[in-house]
């Protein structure tokens, strides 16, 4: 982010149009369903656990010190902490106030201790079947959907099998019969000494610690979390307790042995992806904290 980056108008119309293509991938059938009155058990969760709306997920931004050039970027001027300077229009850096840096520390923070440590590939998925643990057919998160095993053989698989679940966010949705059974005790306030990269949801979680530093967060980066986020979920959802034949997802059969390693291999494979990622909002939050925070005003137009 050092100096300013000058994008002509047709350059930087050309990546908003490629990724509002991109994330309607997603946001056109969910507001097409959510149109129709009807819910999805695996892909709604990617616009209602997480917040960030599908209009917001399709908005494109260049993130901070980028001015964009032509007489389209004065649309941008109508969006909170966008000015107009002599190179074009571009995110004002006092915008980044103090609210903002504290949550770039926190996200440098966690994403820091989660990097330092080695994927953790033993839970299996085994967070959704504690969340339907001695849970009543009417109870169940997702009543709509019968569970494969039945509600005595989802119980008999918890009772199996060791869980070792260190994600609060998932951890805090458990049975209350099941928490005690979790090796771990995961809470809000240890949440860094316990998050890994092997995890599902710590790696879904990109998503929402790149949307949480919008709009200074290059939109094409958190174009590749959500993508990252939409994968994971369908594993997680297809390792879980119910039946998804309906919906076209083919179970991983985690109470199997062949079922736990083909879990395994899928979740290396996403700790592997969401390496990169990680990585890129780490340094992306040491530059924002180095030159923004303390960066100031921006003499210019601002709507």
């Amino acid at each position: 982010m050092t100096g300013v980056i000058v994008l002509p108008e047709p350059a930087w119309r050309a990546r908003e149009d490629d990724h509002v293509a991109r994330m309607r991938r997603w946001t056109t059938p969910h507001q097409r369903r959510r149109s129709r009155g009807e819910k999805h058990p695996v892909l709604d969760f990617l616009f209602t656990y997480y917040s960030h709306r599908p209009g917001h997920v399709e908005r494109w931004q260049p993130g901070p010190g980028v001015a964009l050039e032509g007489r389209s970027a004065q649309r941008f001027l109508e969006r909170k902490g966008y000015v107009e300077t002599p190179d074009g229009v571009m995110l004002d850096p006092a915008g980044f106030t103090d609210g903002r840096a504290k949550t770039a520390e926190f996200v440098l923070g966690l994403l820091s201790a989660t990097a330092s440590r080695a994927p953790r590939l033993s839970c299996f998925g085994l967070h959704e079947w504690a969340m339907v643990y001695r849970e009543s057919a009417d109870e169940v998160r997702h009543s709509q959907l019968p569970l494969r095993l039945g509600s005595a053989g989802t119980d008999g698989v918890v009772e199996s099998l060791e869980i070792r679940c260190g994600h609060f966010d998932a951890f805090r949705f458990f049975t209350e019969p099941a928490k005690p059974r979790n090796t771990l005790r995961p809470e809000r306030e240890n949440q860094i000494e316990f998050e890994q990269p092997g995890c599902l949801h710590a790696n879904m979680d990109l998503f929402k610690w790149a949307y949480k530093l919008d709009p200074f967060v290059p939109a094409e980066l958190v174009g590749d979390c959500f993508e990252l986020a939409a994968d994971i979920r369908e594993l997680d959802m297809r390792a879980s307790p119910y039946d998804l034949a309906a919906f076209g997802y083919s179970p991983v059969r985690i109470e199997s042995p062949e079922g736990r390693a083909e879990y395994a291999r899928a979740q290396a494979a996403f700790a592997r992806r969401a390496t990169p990622l990680r990585e890129h909002l780490i340094a992306h939050c040491q530059q924002l904290l180095t030159e923004l925070k303390k960066a100031p005003v921006t003499r210019g137009k601002q709507l």
